[in-house]
C-alpha cells in the first residue's frame, strides 16, 4: 500500500499542544485518503513546540495532493491546538508543504492549501476553486466592519480582546505581557509610592528627579539636563517622538504677525525676516487640530487645559533648527502675545513646554494612533475578508499585520476608553482624544501615508537644506528597500498590468479599505481599484511601512523623549499664560503634572516603548514562513521557482529585506540621536508589527 509520512509542527506559544484528537484527511486530484487518526503508542503527540512524524498509509493513487483537512476532535475537555504547519512526504519522495498557523478550538476542522501562493485567475479546478471562496465566505462572517466613534476608520466589531477570532488574539505571553506592562512600570520605576499624593504639586524641576530614578538611559537622562535649551526644543521637531509636522514656512499665516524687529536678534545671516523666508530659512509648526479640543473634566478637583500653539523655528548658520516666536492660540490679540527668546527666562520656558504638551497630545493621538495602529486595523481587517491564505499578497502582508488588532481592542479597551489610561493622565482625555481624532480623519489621505510624498508636501525634503533631519533620511532608505523587496515579489506572480487589473480579490482588497474602512469619504482619496503592477507596489509598501518602520519612527522612542515630564508634559494645570512678566518657577511647577499624573504618565510611556522578543525574532528568522520555500530550484522567465512552481525569493529580493532589516532601526535609533555619530554598530532589532 502507498504511504505519505505526514509531518505535524505544533506552536511555541503558551497552550498551543493539545491532548485531543486530531484527524488527517490527504485530498488529490483523483482521490482522497481515509480520515486517520494521528497516534503515537504511549508517546505525548502534539506537545508546545513538538515536530512530530506519522504515516498514512492509502489503497489507491490519490494523484496529486493539493488539500490536506485537518479535524480535532474532543478527548477529555476540549483543549486548544495551534497548527504551524505540516508537510506531507509522497510515496515518490517529493516534499510539500501546509502553512496553517491558526488555532483549532472545540471540534474544528481546517482545510489546508499547500504553500504555494496563487492568484485566483489561477485557479483552474472546481476543487481548490470551491476551497478559496469557502474561506473568504468564513472569513467575512468572522471580520466585521463596525464604527467604534463617529468619523473614526471603522474598526472590527468586537467589545473585548477575548471576543476577536482566536488566530489574532494575543499569544497568551504578549496578552500577559500587555495587561500586566502598566502595573509592572508603576511598581518597578518606583512610582507607586507618589500615587496617593495623586493631586499634590512637585517642588521645583529637580523634583520631577524622584520619579525618574529607575527610567534613565543616555538619551532620557540627555533630555533631563538639556531640555530648557533652545537647540533641545528644535531638534525635537526633526528626530523626536513627532517629527510629522515641521514644515518649511512659505508665508507667514495672517493669524500669526511676527514682524522683523521682534525676532531680528534671534536671525544670524543679516537678512530681514522675509529674505530669510524667501531663502527657506524659516520654519513652522501649527497645532491647529487642537483648537477648540475640550480638556479633560473627568477629574472635578484639577482643572486641565489645552492649547493650540504655532511655533516659528529658524535654521541657524550652523544648521541648527531653533525657536524664535511662540503663539499659544490660533487668534492673535492683547490675551494671546508672541513669547519670544528675548522674553523674560520663565515666560520663554513656559511657552516652550505648552508647546511641547500640544506636541505630545498630537504625538499620542494622530502620529500614533490614528496614522499607524488605526490605518493598519483597516489594512488589516479588509486583508483577512478579502485575501485568502494562497494569495501572496496575504503572505506578504500577514507578518506584519498580525497583532494590530489586538492591540488596537485591547487599546479601545483598557487605554482610550471611557475611564481608560487616557482620562487619567491626559488633557485630552474625557473625549478630547476622539475630537482629535475626527477632526485629523479629515486630512488623512492615501498619497499622506506615502512617505515620499508625506515628506515634500512639507517641503522638508532637501538634505543639503535641512542636513539634520535623520528621521527624513533613514526614512528615505528603508522606504525605497521595502519598495524593492515588494516590487521583487509583485513582479513574480504579476507578469504585466493585465494580472493586476484581472485580480479580483486584490481589487476587492482594496476597494473594501476605501468603501468600508474609511466610509467611502471623498477627502480620504484612498484608490478603489489598482490598475498597474506601480500601483500595487506602492499600496503594499504603503502598508507595510505604516505597520512596521512608521510605527517604529514615533512609538519607541517615547520612553527616551517622553519619560522627562517637563520635556511632554501630559497635561497642564494653569491656563496658557495671556500676558508676559508672570511667568515664575511656582507657576510652571504648578503648571505641570502633579505627583499622581505624572507617574501614570510615566509608566503609559514605558509601556507603549516596549516590543516583544518574539516580535523581532520571528522577522529575523522566517521573515517567509507563510511562503513555501523550497531549496532545489531553477530558472523560469528569470525567476526563481522549483520544480512545482514554487515562489522563491530571488537574491535580489532577499537583498532588499536585508536591507529593511538592517534600516528598520535606524528610523528608531537614528532618529533619537542627540548628533551625527553612526549607528552602525547598533544590532538590527526590528518589531514586525504595530504593537
Amino acid at each position: 500500500m502507498p504511504s505519505y509520512t505526514v509531518t505535524v509542527a505544533t506552536g511555541n506559544q503558551w497552550f498551543a499542544g493539545t491532548d485531543d484528537y486530531i484527524y488527517i484527511t490527504l485530498v488529490g486530484t483523483e482521490s482522497c485518503s481515509e480520515r486517520t487518526l494521528l497516534d503515537k503508542p504511549l508517546y505525548n503527540d502534539f506537545e508546545r513546540g513538538a515536530v512530530d512524524s506519522y504515516e498514512v498509509r492509502v489503497g489507491e493513487n490519490l494523484g496529486d495532493i493539493v488539500l490536506v483537512k485537518i479535524e480535532k476532535k474532543k478527548y477529555w475537555v476540549q483543549d486548544d491546538w495551534y497548527c504551524r504547519y505540516i508537510t506531507v512526504k509522497t510515496p515518490s519522495g517529493d516534499y510539500l508543504e501546509f502553512p496553517c498557523f491558526c488555532w483549532l478550538v472545540n471540534d474544528k476542522e481546517v482545510v489546508l492549501r499547500d504553500g504555494r501562493a496563487h492568484l485566483p485567475q489561477d485557479d483552474k479546478t472546481s476543487l481548490v476553486k470551491q476551497h478559496r471562496q469557502k474561506e473568504l465566505d468564513g472569513r467575512r462572517k468572522t471580520y466585521r466592519w463596525r464604527e467604534w466613534q463617529p468619523g473614526f476608520p471603522m474598526s472590527i466589531d468586537a467589545n473585548r480582546h477575548k471576543d476577536l477570532p482566536r488566530d489574532i488574539q494575543f499569544d497568551s505571553e504578549k496578552g500577559v505581557d500587555f495587561i500586566l506592562n502598566y502595573s509592572k512600570a508603576i511598581e518597578n520605576l518606583f512610582v507607586n509610592q507618589f500615587m496617593h499624593m495623586f493631586q499634590s504639586s512637585w517642588s521645583d524641576f529637580s523634583d520631577f528627579e524622584k520619579i525618574f530614578v529607575r527610567i534613565k538611559n543616555t538619551i532620557s537622562e540627555y533630555v533631563m539636563q538639556h531640555w530648557k535649551e533652545d537647540f533641545m526644543f528644535g531638534y525635537q521637531f526633526l528626530n523626536g517622538c513627532n517629527p510629522v509636522l515641521i514644515r518649511k514656512c512659505k508665508k507667514l499665516p495672517d493669524k500669526f504677525p511676527v514682524t522683523h524687529e521682534m525676532v531680528a536678534v534671534s536671525l544670524e545671516r543679516e537678512l530681514t525676516l522675509e529674505e530669510e523666508i524667501e531663502a527657506g530659512n524659516i520654519y513652522i509648526v501649527d497645532y491647529e487640530v487642537l483648537d477648540g479640543i475640550t480638556p479633560n473634566s473627568t477629574d472635578p478637583c484639577t482643572l486641565q487645559y489645552l492649547a493650540a500653539p504655532i511655533c516659528l523655528l529658524y535654521k541657524n548658520a550652523h544648521n541648527k533648527i531653533m525657536p524664535i516666536a511662540i503663539q499659544l492660540g490660533q487668534v492673535p490679540g492683547e490675551d494671546n502675545p508672541i513669547f519670544l527668546p528675548t522674553d523674560g527666562q520663565y515666560d520663554w520656558l513656559l511657552a516652550k513646554i505648552w508647546v511641547r504638551s500640544s506636541d505630545f497630545h498630537h504625538h499620542q493621538t494622530i502620529t500614533h494612533l490614528l496614522r499607524t495602529h488605526l490605518m493598519t486595523e483597516v489594512f488589516g481587517i479588509a486583508m483577512f475578508r478579502q485575501l485568502p491564505a494562497v494569495h501572496p499578497a496575504f503572505k506578504l502582508l500577514i507578518p506584519h499585520i498580525r497583532f494590530t488588532i489586538a492591540i488596537n481592542t485591547k487599546a479601545r479597551e483598557q487605554l482610550i476608553c471611557e475611564c481608560g489610561i487616557f482620562d487619567k493622565a491626559n488633557a485630552t482625555g474625557g473625549g478630547g482624544h476622539v475630537q482629535m481624532v475626527q477632526r485629523a480623519v479629515k486630512t488623512l489621505t492615501f498619497r499622506s501615508l506615502c512617505f515620499p510624498d508625506m515628506i515634500k508636501s512639507r517641503d522638508v525634503d532637501s538634505k543639503e537644506e535641512l542636513p539634520t533631519y535623520f528621521y527624513r533620511d533613514d526614512g528615505y532608505k528603508v522606504w525605497e528597500a521595502t519598495k524593492r523587496f515588494v516590487s521583487d515579489v509583485v513582479n513574480i506572480y504579476y507578469t504585466s498590468d493585465e494580472r493586476v487589473q484581472g485580480d479580483e480579490e486584490i481589487q476587492a482588497f482594496v476597494k473594501d479599505v476605501c468603501s468600508f474602512g474609511m466610509q467611502d469619504l471623498d477627502y480620504c482619496e484612498f484608490p478603489k481599484s489598482l490598475k498597474t503592477r506601480e500601483e500595487l507596489i506602492e499600496y503594499l509598501t504603503v502598508i507595510i511601512f505604516t505597520a512596521s518602520a512608521q510605527h517604529a519612527a514615533v512609538n519607541f522612542g517615547q520612553y527616551d523623549w517622553c519619560s522627562w515630564i517637563p520635556n511632554a508634559p501630559s497635561t497642564m494645570r494653569k491656563p496658557p499664560p495671556n500676558k508676559k512678566g508672570l511667568a515664575n518657577v511656582n507657576l510652571i511647577v504648578e503648571s505641570l503634572p502633579d505627583r499622581g499624573r505624572s507617574s501614570w504618565h510615566l509608566g503609559a510611556v514605558w509601556a507603549l516603548s516596549q516590543y516583544q522578543e518574539n516580535e523581532v525574532g520571528k522577522a529575523h528568522r522566517q521573515p517567509f514562513e507563510h511562503f513555501h520555500i523550497s531549496a532545489q530550484t531553477h530558472s523560469r522567465n528569470n525567476q526563481k521557482f522549483d520544480t512545482f512552481g514554487t515562489f522563491l525569493i530571488s537574491q535580489d529580493a532577499l537583498l532588499c529585506f536585508r536591507m529593511y532589516l538592517s534600516f528598520l532601526p535606524f528610523s528608531l535609533w537614528r532618529s533619537s540621536r542627540l548628533n551625527n555619530l553612526s549607528c552602525l554598530a547598533l544590532s538590527a532589532a526590528v518589531p514586525g508589527n504595530v504593537s
